[in-house]
């Protein structure tokens, strides 16, 4: 593969890396806020907690349109500026109202990253590696995860009682990074051939893709895609692409996987270990994760999407009753916390290393943005509500409820993906396209 193109690639995972410590680093300073501000469980929950969700849902729902309007690079560019805005003004932040803004932003950023990326990089990807180069995106979002719990806990050992407000802003390094990073990469070639208008400078591209390809049949087959499918989202041309993005994304959140991320701490307090060490028990989640994704990387254009799929939600399954096990017969918190992470790792290969790569790769060429907020909108909609309302969820049911609940949701994402998914492993963008379009 061409430099220049591993360089793209690369570039572009490392808003996924963003994506991962943003989201997660919160986790670190969850308690800690609600004590400094006095807040109860649901003004908790809805303001600190889950606001960067609420603004991740409005940044998945609406980041097709600036990559539509004004590229995929653009839009990769000013992500990795709401990043930097958002962790220097939460470091600051003086009340939970200015704290809260700040999260909205950095979660607009977060949202729109999980469009825009995995369509740049999907685009630009040969149809052999396009999986496991997708999933770099992924990768990065768990590494990120990985050194956010990290960061936490290094930082609270050693910055007293505003260790929070360091857990937050630290992030502002490698956003400014990212933001200088992106200025190098080209545009997405489909994007200049359909939106840009700028077929001779697509060709340049894709010939840089594909050397040994035919670029005028290329050129061809991304027209006629268009011709084909050019129609309203919602006109019911769509419905295939749209009900799997939707159960995919959908069955992603009722795992529990944001729930044990963003709430990792209270749990394993819950579950028995001491305060002090709940930090560092969270560590082995972020180790686990970031081998697993690199397992599901290296398999996912090996073993198809699908299979992927199937093993993580056998992994749910068992996972999920053993937590529900542990905290049923008063087991103790290490065990919660093995449980815990081998369900993560189970996330890794399956839903973890799929879900960008699968929807990115799903909608037709004319509506790959639109097809991409939607499954991504869909995601983070119900990772908002499950954020939003865990503190009050903790407090009025049991450990053993929450997690049956969530087993019994992996047994119905068991059964969809082997009957329902198809596979999507090896095929041009195109070849899916036609396939899921005749198909209907």
């Amino acid at each position: 593969m061409k430099q220049g193109i591993r360089y793209s690639v690369i570039t572009v995972a490392l808003a996924g890396f963003l994506f991962g410590f943003d989201t997660i680093v919160i986790s670190g300073a969850d308690q800690p806020i609600q004590k400094l501000w006095n807040t109860g469980d649901w003004f908790h929950g809805i303001f600190i907690m889950s606001m960067a969700l609420w603004g991740t849902v409005l940044g998945a729902l609406l980041g097709g349109i600036p990559c539509d309007r004004f590229g995929r690079k653009t839009t990769l560019f000013w992500i990795g500026i709401l990043y930097l805005v958002s962790a220097l003004g939460s470091g600051l932040a003086t009340n939970p109202y200015m704290f809260s803004f700040f999260r909205f932003i950095g979660g607009l950023g977060v949202g729109a990253s999980s469009v825009a990326a995995p369509i740049y990089i999907s685009e630009i990807a040969p149809a052999k590696k396009r999986g496991s180069l997708v999933a770099t995106y992924q990768f990065n979002i768990v590494f990120g995860i990985l050194i956010a719990f990290f960061s936490n806990w290094l930082i609270g050992q050693y910055m007293g009682e505003n260790a929070w407000r360091w857990m937050l802003g630290i992030e502002a390094l490698p956003a400014a990074i990212y933001c200088f990073m992106i200025l190098g990469i080209p545009n997405s070639p489909r994007w200049l051939l359909l939106k840009g208008n700028q077929e001779s400078k697509a060709k340049q591209l894709l010939q840089q893709l594909d050397p040994l390809g035919d670029v005028e049949q290329r050129i061809a087959e991304i027209k006629q895609s268009v011709i084909k499918t050019k129609s309203k989202f919602f006109s019911g041309q769509y419905r295939k692409p749209i009900f799997l993005a939707f159960l995919l994304a959908f069955f992603n959140q009722v795992s529990g996987i944001n729930f044990i991320l963003y709430y990792a701490p209270r749990i394993f307090e819950t579950a028995g270990i001491d305060q002090s060490n709940t930090l560092i028990a969270s560590v082995p989640i972020g180790v686990v994760n970031l081998i697993f994704t690199l397992l599901g990387m290296y398999l996912i254009d090996k073993m198809g999407r699908r299979v992927l799929m199937t093993i993580g939600s056998f992994g749910y399954i068992v996972t999920l009753l053993g937590v529900a096990w542990s905290f049923y017969v008063g087991a103790g918190g290490w065990l919660v916390v093995f449980f815990i992470s081998a369900f993560v790792g189970a996330h890794a290969i399956g839903q973890g290393a799929v879900i960008w790569v699968y929807i990115s790769e799903i909608f037709p060429n004319y509506v790959r943005a639109n097809g991409m907020s939607l499954g991504s909108g869909t995601h983070w909609v119900f990772a908002a509500i499950i954020t939003m309302i865990t503190p009050a969820v903790l407090s009025a049911f049991s450990p053993v409820t929450i997690f049956m609940f969530f087993a019994v949701m992996m047994m119905l994402q068991l059964y969809w993906v082997r009957t329902k998914m198809p596979e999507t492993k090896g095929k041009k963008l195109e070849e899916i396209e036609l396939e899921l379009m005749s198909n209907q």
